[in-house]
């Protein structure tokens, strides 16, 4: 991973780039535009940062979705747009999780477990686009500008937006960023805010640091995001909410519709949640 990393600084901007600092989005018109980003809450566990990418899909890591023993029960995942101190524009239960099989929770990750570390999250119920217009996924540009939304250990109780950090190298479909990430960062979208909407282009997947620099590793997202919502197309879910006891001799599970999405207002949370999700140190 050493040497990878190298080649991805080699292959960077060769004059030191400044990036912006964080600011807190609290207020809603803070938040306006950065809706779809969430926080992803794991009963009795971390968390990470999704985004909505259709009206019943969150895009996040895979190892967001997975534990060392196997898949997480979808019905331990929340998602909660938009989350700041305790309220949310919507929280929503999570129906299926699926991850390529190929995935593999290691650490540290190989870059073609980096490659895989995405994960789609269906919602129990759709949430509206009247609510929340969720983000576009694209392949990213030659410019090396980005920016980046995210909860992170130490600042988990809402969104900090980086306004502007840089790709420094890419190599096949990894491209390492040297934005401001941390344990629950994972998932985080990298936005590509040169259009009129911003897109994501990548993932927040590991981090760790080269010569004292933090330094942080997305992939390219178009096709694994594909291949993800072909397998869901199939049945072929990595992880699926049980249906409710009243439900028994009804309908199947993969038919119930589980807890719709709806806005809330969050009360004391569990401390467990406020340890982030596990971020890969190369």
């Amino acid at each position: 991973m050493r040497a990878l990393l190298a080649v991805l600084l080699l292959a960077g901007p060769a004059v030191a780039q400044e990036n912006s600092g964080l600011a807190e989005l609290v207020t809603r018109e803070e938040l306006r535009g950065f809706e779809p980003v969430g926080r992803v809450d794991i009963e009795n566990g971390g968390f990470c940062t999704g985004t909505l990418i259709a009206p019943d899909l969150v895009l996040t890591a895979a190892h967001c979705a997975m534990e060392p023993g196997g898949p997480i029960a979808a019905d331990r995942i929340t998602f909660r747009a938009g989350l700041a101190y305790g309220t949310a524009l919507v929280e929503a239960q999570v129906l299926r999780t699926v991850v390529d099989p190929a995935y593999r929770p290691v650490d540290p990750a190989p870059p073609e477990i980096i490659e895989r570390d995405v994960a789609l999250l269906q919602l129990a119920e759709p949430i509206p686009s009247a609510l929340i217009s969720p983000y576009a996924v694209a392949r990213p540009t030659s410019g090396d500008e980005v920016s980046v939304v995210s909860y992170a250990q130490g600042r988990e109780e809402a969104l900090s937006w980086q306004r502007v950090c840089h790709v420094v190298g890419r190599e096949g479909r990894l491209i390492a960023f040297d934005c401001e990430v941390s344990f629950g960062s994972s998932g985080a979208p990298v936005l590509d805010r040169s259009g009129y909407r911003p897109r994501i282009v990548s993932i927040v997947s590991a981090g760790g640091e080269y010569e004292g620099e933090a330094v942080s590793f997305g992939m390219e997202l178009p096709a694994q995001v594909d291949w993800l919502k072909a397998a869901l197309r199939r049945g072929e879910v990595t992880s699926e909410a049980t249906a409710p006891a009243a439900a028994e001799g009804g309908a199947s599970p993969s038919a119930m519709p589980g807890k719709p999405a709806k806005r809330i207002v969050l009360q004391g949370e569990d401390a467990t949640r406020r340890s982030g999700a596990r971020f890969v140190s190369p």
